[in-house]
C-alpha cells in the first residue's frame, strides 16, 4: 500500500509517497480501507515541528494523522460490535496519510452510507471540536460569538453550529474572498484581522463579546480577550498564529470577570460523553439534510499530499482539503 511520510522536519516536500505492507489490527484496533482523509492546519505545523499540544510525539519517520472516512477491512481481537465492511470514520494522531489505517475501535463513529466521503469528514473531528467549544463556551440564544478563522475546516461549521444556538456570529478571516464565503454561511458581520484595527471593527459591530472561539492564539488571543464583556468566555482550541508560542494570561487579565479554558477533543468527549454523542448526531443529520454544509475546497489524491500542505500554508482556501486515497489507484 502507498503511505505518506517523512524523514525530517521541513517544508512539504518533505512528504514522500512509500510503498509499505499493510498494517494488521491489534487488540482493540480495526484496520479501515480509506476513502478520504483530512487535511488540517495542525498537521503542517506537526511538519515543521512547531506544533504546540504536549500529546504530539516527534519521533521521526513518522505518517501524519488526521479524519479517516472508509470501510473496516479486518477488526483486531476483543473489538466487538463492528465487522468488515462497515463503514465509518475515525480521528488518529498518527498513520492517516495511507491507503489503509489502524485505528482504536473506541474511537470509531459509523458513516451513513449516502453521506459523500468528503462531507463526511465533519464527522470524526472537525464538527465535533465545532460542538464542543460551543458547549464548554456555554453557548447561549441571543449572545455574541467570535469565531476566528470562521473560513476554515472546523471555523467554517462554528459559524454554523452558533447560529443554529440562535447567538449574534461575527467572524473573522483573512482575506476578503474568505469575507465572502463566511457571510455566506449565515455569520451576522464578518472582519478581516489581516487588518490591524480588526478588533475595533468587531467592538463598532457588536460593543463587547460573550464568547470567543480562537484557533489562532498569539497576538489574536490577546485581542480576544479584550473584548470579551463580562461574564464573558474564551475558548482556546488551537495556536494557529502563534506555533510553540502559546501565550500565558494573567488572572489580572481575566479580574473584569472574564473567563479562559481550553478545549481537547478527546477530554471533552470522555468527560461529556452524553453531549458528545448528542452532538454527532445532530451534526451527522444536519449533514444529510443539509441544515449544516461542509465546505470541501479541493480533493487531492493521496500521492499529492505535499501539494495539500501547500495550498494550506499559501492560506489562499476555505473550508477542507481532503485527500482521495483511491484516486490513484
Amino acid at each position: 500500500m502507498r503511505t505518506v511520510r517523512f524523514h525530517e522536519f521541513g517544508p512539504p516536500e518533505v512528504l514522500t509517497v512509500e510503498e509499505t505492507p499493510v498494517p494488521r489490527p491489534g487488540p482493540g484496533q480495526v484496520l479501515i480501507e480509506a476513502e478520504a482523509v483530512s487535511v488540517g492546519f495542525a498537521q503542517t505545523q506537526m511538519r515543521r515541528d512547531i506544533f504546540p499540544a504536549p500529546m504530539w510525539n516527534r519521533e521521526l519517520p513518522s505518517v501524519l494523522g488526521g479524519d479517516v472516512i472508509g470501510r473496516i477491512e479486518a477488526v483486531g481481537p476483543d473489538v466487538r460490535g463492528m465487522r468488515p465492511g462497515d463503514r465509518v470514520g475515525a480521528f488518529t494522531l498518527y498513520g492517516a496519510y495511507a491507503d489503509y489505517v489502524v485505528v482504536d475501535a473506541d474511537t470509531v463513529l459509523p458513516v451513513p452510507e449516502g453521506l459523500d466521503a468528503a462531507a463526511a469528514k465533519a464527522l470524526p473531528s472537525s464538527g465535533p471540536i465545532a460542538a464542543g467549544t460551543l458547549d464548554v463556551g456555554m453557548v447561549k440564544r441571543g449572545e455574541v460569538v467570535l469565531v476566528h478563522a470562521a473560513s476554515g475546516g472546523i471555523g467554517h461549521i462554528s459559524v454554523q453550529m452558533a447560529k443554529a444556538a440562535g447567538a449574534v456570529v461575527v467572524g473573522t478571516a483573512g482575506s476578503p474572498g474568505k469575507c465572502e464565503f463566511v457571510l455566506s454561511l449565515g455569520a451576522d458581520h464578518v472582519v478581516d484581522y489581516s487588518s490591524d484595527d480588526w478588533p475595533d471593527q468587531v467592538r463598532a459591530a457588536v460593543g463587547g463579546v460573550d464568547l470567543v472561539l480562537d484557533s489562532v492564539g498569539g497576538s489574536v488571543l490577546r485581542a480576544g480577550l479584550e473584548l470579551l464583556a463580562p461574564m464573558g468566555r474564551l475558548v482556546f482550541y488551537g495556536s494557529a498564529g502563534g506555533g510553540r508560542e502559546v501565550p500565558s494570561v494573567s488572572v489580572m487579565d481575566l479580574i473584569r470577570l472574564k473567563y479562559v479554558t481550553a478545549f481537547a477533543l478527546s477530554t471533552w468527549r470522555t468527560a461529556r460523553r452524553e453531549q458528545y454523542e448528542s452532538a454527532l448526531a445532530d451534526l451527522s443529520d444536519g449533514l444529510q439534510s443539509g441544515r449544516f454544509r461542509h465546505a470541501v475546497y479541493q480533493t487531492l489524491d493521496l500521492a499529492e499530499a505535499a501539494k495539500a500542505h501547500a495550498l494550506i500554508e499559501a492560506r489562499a482556501h476555505t473550508g477542507r482539503i481532503v485527500l482521495i486515497p483511491g484516486a490513484g489507484r
